[in-house]
């Protein structure tokens, strides 16, 4: 397991960012949000001194949502994942990162009745396959964040679209943060994250590391993400399953306010890890 995160140092030079990465000591990370898939000369710099300095780019971010139901909208957002898929695909990133989409009309990733519709789950597929098919990548593969806001919000959901979607550059991303969405799941989520590596296997691309605690007050159910080690999950136990993965899979914090809170997040997972009985260049 490589963990990483940003770093905060603002440089398009490949070999600074590398020291960044060494002196946080982490051993994954972002691709760097200035690369352009026309920069054929910066990317392979990038690519290079990166593999190098044994630092792994674990994802590219492809924020956006291809399945609007606005033609012009659509048609320009999934040229736009094929073009970050394309970009992961040149850098050698794990994987290329991005929502399946959502038929909400308030926002690009909110909830709407009809994201758990056959539908819906049809024309995921159908987008998916065509940004896949226009790439055709051969380094990096397509992944998909889980989300509770649409079908693609379970590790058996999952692996449902990857069977329908047929394409090997397919693959696996992994927020387990992402996938509680009832006060049972929360109150489980070890037990749950077991089922989850079970299911996954060897086969995640990236992973996603944070924290989540339930609001006590409202009747309704309500989380927030928290600092890591602040919340509900337990660390030690997820640093033990992380461990049984291969060597090579990137697991990034994310989600925090400024650098101060990365690095007390990382003291935190280092700190389960020591607990975990589990070696880490972090």
């Amino acid at each position: 397991m490589r963990i990483g995160g940003p770093v905060f140092v603002r440089s398009e030079d490949p070999e600074e960012l590398v020291r960044a990465h060494h002196k946080k000591g982490y051993r994954a990370g972002l691709c760097p949000d200035f690369l352009k898939l026309e920069d054929t000369r910066q990317i392979a710099a990038v690519r290079e001194t990166f593999a190098a300095g044994d630092i792994v780019i674990a994802e590219v971010g492809a924020w956006c949502n291809p399945l609007t139901l606005h033609a012009d909208e659509a048609r320009k957002n999934i040229d736009y994942v094929a073009g970050r898929l394309a970009l992961a695909d040149e850098v050698d990133a794990k994987c290329c990162v991005n929502i399946v989409g959502t038929w909400s009309e308030a926002n690009w990733y909110g909830p709407d009745a009809k994201n758990y519709s056959a539908d819906f789950f049809d024309h995921a597929v159908d987008v998916s396959r065509q940004i896949i098919d226009q790439v055709n990548p051969k380094r990096t593969q397509m992944t998909f964040e889980l989300m509770p806001y649409s079908f693609l919000d379970s590790a058996s959901e999952y692996m449902r679209f990857l069977k329908a979607l047929d394409r090997p550059a397919a693959g696996v991303h992994f927020d387990p943060v992402n996938c509680i969405s009832s006060a049972r799941l929360y109150y489980n989520s070890t037990a749950f994250f077991k089922d989850c590596f079970a299911i996954f296997g060897d086969d995640i691309a990236s992973i996603h590391l944070k924290d989540i605690k339930i609001r006590s007050e409202p009747f309704s159910v309500m989380f927030d993400e928290v600092p890591i080690g602040t919340g509900q999950i337990d660390y030690v136990a997820l640093m033990n399953m992380l461990a049984k993965l291969p060597e090579d899979t990137p697991v990034l914090l994310e989600h925090l306010p400024d650098e101060a809170a990365y690095d007390k997040a990382a003291g935190v997972v280092r700190a389960s890890a020591e607990k975990a009985g589990v070696s880490l260049s972090l």
